[in-house]
């Protein structure tokens, strides 16, 4: 593939393309902000930690090694252990020794977590339903679902710097 730097020229936005993207980046933008300010309103946790719970709640046993754990959340390793280190203080999560990697660490989602989530859970889940689901139709959700699906995978070729391989 060449690059502007192979001597190719830019390919700009069309003026279509360009009114998508600025939507798209204000719309993120403006999603991750209700949902934070929700979250933090209702439970006192950013939106990353929400996340972070819910992956946890999702596991067999409530744990899951701190690798794959940063994988599924997408984030970086060193956020994840920023994260449950807070998390831990609250009580809500815990680290255990990996059985099978001596060099490896699970967290733990305690009971407390666990009454955190499912106390916090209804309110995300109508912030979410209001703020996208609601406004879609059958249709529009489906052809979102496929768009996001392609662009996740666009953005994970083999061998790209992810942000839970730093």
């Amino acid at each position: 593939m060449k690059t502007p730097a192979d001597g190719e020229a830019t390919r700009w936005l069309t003026e279509d393309e360009q009114r998508t993207w600025q939507a798209y980046i204000q719309a993120s933008m403006l999603l991750e902000d209700h949902l934070d300010r929700q979250l933090q309103r209702d439970a006192g946790m950013p939106h990353v930690y929400y996340g972070l719970l819910v992956r946890l709640s999702w596991a067999p046993r409530h744990r899951l090694r701190m690798t794959e754990l940063a994988e599924a959340a997408k984030i970086t390793r060193s956020r994840l252990s920023h994260a449950i280190a807070r998390m831990e203080k609250d009580g809500w999560v815990r680290r255990e020794d990996c059985a099978s990697d001596k060099r490896g660490q699970n967290a733990v989602l305690t009971d407390k977590g666990f009454e955190v989530l499912k106390q916090t859970a209804p309110g995300h889940v109508d912030a979410v339903r209001t703020t996208i689901f609601d406004r879609l139709t059958p249709e529009q959700i489906e052809q979102f679902g496929d768009i996001c699906q392609i662009i996740r995978e666009g953005l994970q070729p083999e061998g790209a710097d992810l942000p839970w391989l730093r």
